[in-house]
This record gives structure tokens, C-alpha cells and sequence, in this order.
């Protein structure tokens, strides 16, 4: 047993150091993220942090819209071409001025369908730009920089720009006036600061190089990969929508609430995804093999509840350690248990068809996720339920969703022809 571990250390160095330097990242990330989470949803009302969970959520949708998805050939080439990374960048900018008036109607179009008459626009633009421009080219720097092998830089940065968030929630705390509209002054502020840091501090210095001919080569792919990413959060994200929706921006903290302790649960597994898809690039054909797709499942799913049992139990012992708004809604949380397991199982779907080049097939499936989430979600809050029950009876809609997911991956890999992209 020992030799096998030993010759398991050795064939996979590369993937174990890198994966242990974003777990690092991500530890400091969650410590990071605990502070930040129980300022901000103690410091402004149940309500108004459902109001802002949704905006956010509605941001994180939209920003996957910038430049059109090229920040998948950017990723491509920073893993495997990293000498064209200058030619890429200058595609991705490009992208970035004609994405934004498409970003900008589709944000009025849900601001008018969601939040009219319960958030002001001015809040809620400040909001959206926070997360569809500053924190997504945030997210991009790490990417590139987990793309050229540079994991400790990439994992740096994110718990300096999680930081940025901390610190700024902290102060708001402190303040006299926890109005939302004044947390989104903040929020839009801090989120600038952590996308001027990330581009001046840690994006690789490349001479920027037009190249339209070899962009409209990746136009496709780019464009399936940008539809296929905010299908992805749409299914992802939907959820805080409709239950604003359904049930009122009360429900929707209580939910924004679990739903962003469920999250707090994930790191270590999206750490790892990250380091599977490098692998699966570079060698697609390492899950034509049943053991390793059982083991893989095997392996986030017991991740992922240990995660929700370790702070299920947590809040348990210390009701009152999050905060008193996040008190009311913890005992909740136990009825949650199976949830992160199929959430995040659904993502690992997703990276191996990204990962093994089948983003057509991969916007396709989630967009059958996300419209049946949305049946899912509407006919559990349309039953008028006691909370304690539609949160239980998440975790049958989101098993449903996994068996979903899983039929149409495994078939769409059975067919393809695995290769390194």
C-alpha cells in the first residue's frame, strides 16, 4: 500500500503540488470569506441581503457574457501556447468593448423583470459592474495564471481580493447607515481595487498583438463557451431569482443564507476540478476508465458532505457564532445535506466536457439543467410549504438534476474521441 502511494506521489508531483497550493489559497480564502459573509448578512436586514444575493447572482450571470466567452481560448492558450498569450489578450479586450452594450441591456431587461420597485437602479448598476467588469477580470488573472503553472500566484490573489472584500464589510459594519444602497458604494469600490491589483501585480507582462484572422478561427468555440458558462450560472444561480420571485425578499435571505454556507463548502472541491481539467487537456483519455469516473464521483461527493456535516455541526455546537441573522437561518442547514454533493458533481460534469472539447454539447446540457431547475424550483415554492420542508425537498431536486446531468455527460463522452486539446 505504501509503494503504491509512494509511485502515486511521484506520477502525479505536478498535479498533487499544485492542487495542495490552491487548497492553501482556498483555506485562506474561506477564513477570509467566513468574516466577510457575517458582516455583510448581519449587517444588512434578512431582506436586503436577499435583495443583494440576487443582484449578485444576477451579475455573476452576466459576466460570463464578457467578451463573448474569450476568455476559453485565452485559457487554452495560456496552458498550452503560453508564447500567443499576448496575441489572445488583445482578442479578449477587444471582446470586452463589443460585449458591453449586450451586457448592459441585458441588465436593465432584469432589473425592470426583478427588482423594479424593490431596489434602486443606481444599487443595483453598482452592484452588476462589481461583478460582470471588476471581480470577473479578477477571475480571469487567476485563470491565466493557473493556465502557465503559476498556482501559488493565482491562489495569492484571490485571498488578497477576498481580503479587499473582508476588510471593506468589516468597515461598512461599522458604519451608522447599513443601508444597501451604501454597501453596493462599497462593494462596486473594493471589487475595482482587486481587478486593478490583479492586472498591474499578476497578470504575466505580454506585448499586446492583433490577430483577427486567428480570433474568428476561435469564434465558435469561444461563443459555445460563453453560452455554455452563463447556462452554467443560470442554472447555478437561478434559484435565488426565483425565490425572490416566489417567495419574497424574506425567503430569499433565508436562502441566499444556506445556499452561501453551501458554497463556503465547495473550495476544496473546486480547487480540485481545476487541476482535472489541466490533466484532461493535456490527456482526456484518463476517464475512459469506470473505476477512475467512479472514484472521481466518489471522491466529490464525500468532499462536499463532509464539508456541509463539519459546519452543520459547527453551528450546531455555537448557534449564535455567524450572527444572529445567520442563527435563524442555520438549524437549517442539516436539511441541506446531500445538496452540496449533487451541486458540485454537476460542476465536475461540466469541467470534463469543457475539458474534453464538447462545449456544444455542454452549453445543450446546461441549458436542459437550467430549465429544469426552474420547473423543479417552481413547483416546490408553489406548494406554499413550510421553509423546513421545500429546503428538504431541495435535495430531491437537485438528485434529479445530478441523474440529469450525469446520463447526458457520460453519453456525450462516450462518443466523442478523447483527446488532448
Amino acid at each position: 500500500m505504501i509503494v503504491r502511494l509512494k509511485e502515486f506521489a511521484r506520477a502525479y508531483k505536478g498535479s498533487i503540488t499544485a492542487y495542495l497550493s490552491m487548497v492553501g489559497g482556498s483555506a485562506g480564502r474561506l477564513v477570509i470569506s467566513l468574516v466577510y459573509f457575517i458582516a455583510i448578512a448581519n449587517t444588512l436586514s434578512i431582506s436586503e441581503f436577499g435583495l443583494f444575493a440576487t443582484a449578485s447572482a444576477c451579475g455573476i450571470m452576466l459576466s460570463r457574457l464578457l467578451a463573448f466567452g474569450f476568455v476559453s481560448p485565452l485559457y487554452r492558450v495560456a496552458t498550452v501556447k503560453p508564447r500567443l498569450l499576448g496575441v489572445y489578450t488583445a482578442g479578449f479586450l477587444g471582446g470586452v468593448v463589443l460585449s458591453a452594450p449586450v451586457i448592459a441591456g441585458a441588465a436593465w431587461i432584469l432589473y425592470e423583470m426583478i427588482f423594479a420597485g424593490q431596489m434602486q437602479i443606481g444599487t443595483f448598476a453598482k452592484i452588476v459592474l462589481a461583478e460582470v467588469v471588476c471581480w470577473r477580470i479578477m477571475e480571469i488573472v487567476v485563470i491565466v495564471c493557473y493556465g502557465i503553472n503559476r498556482f501559488a500566484a493565482g491562489s495569492a490573489l484571490v485571498v488578497v481580493a477576498t481580503l479587499f472584500k473582508a476588510i471593506a464589510a468589516v468597515a461598512f459594519a461599522s458604519l451608522s447607515d447599513g443601508s444597501l444602497d451604501v454597501w453596493s458604494t462599497y462593494y462596486v469600490l473594493t471589487n475595482d481595487l482587486a481587478a486593478l491589483t490583479a492586472v498591474i501585480f499578476f497578470y504575466p507582462r505580454v506585448r499586446l498583438r492583433w490577430n483577427l484572422a486567428l480570433y474568428l478561427r476561435r469564434w465558435i468555440d469561444a461563443v459555445s463557451v460563453a453560452g455554455a458558462e452563463m447556462l452554467f450560472y443560470v442554472q447555478s444561480e437561478l434559484d435565488k431569482v426565483l425565490v425572490l420571485s416566489l417567495g419574497g425578499p424574506e425567503t430569499a435571505g433565508i436562502y441566499a443564507i444556506l445556499m452561501r454556507l453551501v458554497d463556503l463548502t465547495a473550495l476544496p472541491v473546486r480547487a480540485f476540478l481545476t487541476v482535472l481539467t489541466q490533466r484532461l487537456m493535456r490527456n482526456a483519455k484518463m476517464i475512459t476508465d469506470l473505476k477512475n469516473r467512479i472514484m472521481l464521483e466518489g471522491a466529490v461527493a464525500a468532499v462536499s458532505t463532509a464539508g456541509l456535516l463539519g459546519m452543520a455541526g459547527f453551528l450546531w455546537v455555537f448557534p449564535d457564532a455567524l450572527g444572529k441573522n445567520v442563527a435563524e437561518a442555520a438549524p437549517l442547514l442539516i436539511l441541506l445535506a446531500l445538496v452540496p454533493a449533487f451541486r458540485n458533481l454537476i460542476e465536475y460534469h461540466s469541467e470534463l466536457l469543457y475539458a474534453t472539447g464538447r462545449t456544444v454539447v455542454r452549453m445543450m446540457t446546461l441549458a436542459s439543467l437550467a430549465a429544469m431547475k426552474a420547473l423543479l424550483l417552481a413547483y416546490m415554492l408553489g406548494l406554499h410549504a413550510e421553509v423546513a420542508i421545500w429546503v428538504e425537498l431541495l435535495n430531491v431536486a437537485f438528485f434529479v438534476l445530478y441523474l440529469q446531468s450525469a446520463l447526458l455527460t457520460y453519453r456525450a463522452l462516450r462518443t466523442a474521441r478523447l483527446r488532448p486539446i
